[in-house]
Order: C-alpha cells, then structure tokens, then sequence
C-alpha cells in the first residue's frame, strides 16, 4: 500500500481538546484567505435554493473570481478566488441574494435537513428564524451543525452536533452526541435551541466546535438517554421517484450545469453529498448527464471526491482536482469510495467509511486507492 493511502472513518473521538486551534469556516464578514484568493461560503438551510439565486452567485463569481461554485459537506456554496478584501460592490451583489440575512450569526446558520422530504422545509425556516433571533448563539462555532431528518434519514449520518428526528407528526427525537429526549412537535425548536445553549456554556474553552468533543457526562447530556442513531445510507445518483439525485463532479457547480437544470426547474435542494435533488428530474436525465451532471450510481464519480488542492490552496503542491480527473476517466462505479485531498487537514471528507489519498503526486496514487492497481 502507498504510504500516502489509508483508509479513515469520519468520526470524532470525545474529549478532543482544539484549544490552540482557530475555527476558520468562512463567511462573507470572515472570508478564508486561500492561495487563489479569498473564499466566502453561503449557508443555505435545508438546501432548498432557486436555480436564479445560483445563477446570480456564479455570475459574481465569474465577475470577481473563480466562475464556479463549490457544493461543501454542509450542503452550502463557496465563491473562491475573490478579491482580499473584498470589494465593497462584491459584498452588496452577494447580500442582495438574500442568502446573508443576519451578519452577527451568519456562521452559525449550519442547518441540513432530509433532501428528499419538502414537508421538512417549515421546520427548517423555523430553526432557522429562531437561531438568528438568539444573540447568544451567535458564538456558536461555524463547525456547529443542526440537523432535521425524516426518521432513520440519510443525514443522520453526517457529523452533526444536535438534531431532530421525526418520528411522526406529532413527536420526535431531539439528539445531541449519543443521547436523544423525546418531545412534542411544537416543541422540536426549543429543544434543540436549549440543547446549543447548554453546549455554549459547557464546552470549555473556544477550542472545543463539536458536542462530540464533550466528555459522556457533560451537562449537555442533561435529562437525555442513551440512544444510537440508525441513518440511511446516502443516496447515491439516480432517479428516486419522480425526481433526480444529481451528483456535481468533486463538487464543481458550473455554468453548463445551471443551464440545464434551469430547463428543468426553478430549483434544487442542495445535499451534503456534493449533489441536488431535482424535483420531476427523472424524466430528464439525458439531458442532465449531457450537462455532465452525475445522473447514475454506475458512474465513477460516484465514489469519487476531492479538496480543491493546488494550486488554489497553500498547504499543498498536490493538484488534487486533476489527479482525480484523470482518474475517474479510468475507473468503473465498482470499488471503495476514494477522497483525494492535499494534506493531512483533509478538508471536505466524507462522512461515511472511505479511503483517503493524501497528497497523491500521480494518478496512480489514486487508481491504487480506488483498487485499479494491484
């Protein structure tokens, strides 16, 4: 096996002290200073977003950096390449989306819900409405994640730090870690809100971003049970339905790509899984994949996922995004899911079980990785 190939499990371990680390999620009043430029993230909870609003986004970004749009693990987009600092047209144009309405808790607004449940949106909103009206939980980390699923959903799987569960129309589950408390509908909300709180004033020291870093006795834990989550597995593309699970390859939204989705569609929900849900977009996937939308689980770039590596980013001289290119024209649909990045930092890491490449230099790093090499 290559030394730069090994296979990682996206879980947090308790207890984990970051306290000499910096939280740097990105925002529009925190953009991240890349090597190509500044990068600005857009939240989008629950992932429901019209196709004009990305349109807008990409035409900014053409005008001020690179002319696409990263899909993250959040399920929010990414502008890169912009100007340090920002240029003051820049910010009014990316405020005038709409996706920005609260600079005090703007980082903080990290809500991914079960894409393929429209009946989940009002909860979203009013999630959404009370975190911003709360001026405490503006300390929250940007690397704090709710989550609102359909019982046992997909997203219940990704590193969330307090999230509800349906279990009917009535009552679910409020999670934080590995405990749960059962509670009315009406009072999903502030439950989960109470359960941030208790995380703000319990985990220590600014260096602890995660419930999962708190010790099993935290007070966090207060009047909560023991209970293991048993999400999905996560959709892979394909038609679901009427609609379409459309993978973005390594997580690049382009011009081509809006184009025809707009043929389709007023909108998408974005996933946390580098692709959108296209409502009634079964009955378009030719036109889709020729857009070079993933529209099948038999293509490669199922199982395929990168960083942005270099030259875009100064903590590596692997060009991640090429390697993983090239490899996918070689691979099949068979075989481990494959997550290049550039160095250790492993950014944008898959949940689920996978096999990481660090700082491959050649495509046969990767074709190894994926199994195409003995």
């Amino acid at each position: 096996m290559l030394a730069g190939v090994m296979v990682s499990v996206a879980q947090g371990a308790g207890g984990v002290d970051r306290g000499d680390r910096v939280d740097r999620c990105p925002g529009l009043v925190r953009p991240f200073a890349a090597q190509d430029g500044a990068i600005v993230r857009a939240r989008v909870p629950g992932g429901r977003i019209a196709l004009a609003v990305i349109a807008d986004l990409l035409a900014i970004a053409a005008d001020h950096g690179a002319p696409v749009l990263q899909l993250t693990s959040r399920g929010s987009l990414q502008l890169r390449a912009l100007p340090d600092p920002l240029p003051a047209d820049l910010v009014v144009r990316l405020e005038a989306t709409g996706l920005f309405p609260s600079s005090s808790h703007e980082l903080a607004r990290n809500i991914l819900a079960s894409p393929l449940d429209d009946d989940l949106a009002a909860l979203v909103g009013e999630v959404d409405a009370a975190l911003v009206a709360d001026f405490g939980l503006a300390a929250l980390p940007g690397r704090f994640l709710f989550v609102v699923s359909t019982a046992g959903g997909a997203v219940l799987g990704e590193p969330w730090d307090a999230a509800y569960e349906v279990i009917d129309a009535h009552r679910g589950r409020v999670h934080a870690g590995s405990h749960a408390i059962e509670v009315r509908r009406e009072d999903a909300v502030a439950e989960l809100l109470h359960r941030a709180r208790l995380f703000l004033r319990h985990r220590g020291h600014d260096g602890v971003w995660n419930v999962r870093d708190l010790p099993a006795d935290s007070p966090m834990f207060a009047g909560m049970t023991p209970y293991a989550v048993a999400p999905a597995a996560t959709p892979v593309p394909g038609i679901v339905g009427a609609d379409l699970v459309a993978g973005v390859p390594l997580g690049l939204l382009r011009p081509s790509h809006v184009t025809a989705l707009t043929e389709v569609t007023d909108h998408v929900t974005l996933t946390p899984w580098r692709s959108v849900v296209v409502a009634g977009g079964a009955r378009h996937t030719d036109a889709l994949a020729a857009a070079g939308l993933v529209t099948t689980a038999e293509s490669p770039w199922s199982r395929l996922s990168a960083c942005i590596g270099a030259p875009s980013c100064r903590s590596t001289t692997s060009p991640t995004i090429d390697l993983t290119t090239a490899a996918a024209e070689l691979l099949t649909a068979d075989g481990p899911r494959v997550h290049v990045v550039g160095c250790d930092r492993r950014c944008g890491h898959p949940a689920a079980d996978h096999v990481t490449v660090v700082a491959p230099t050649t495509i046969d790093d990767v074709l190894t990785a994926a199994g195409a090499r003995p």
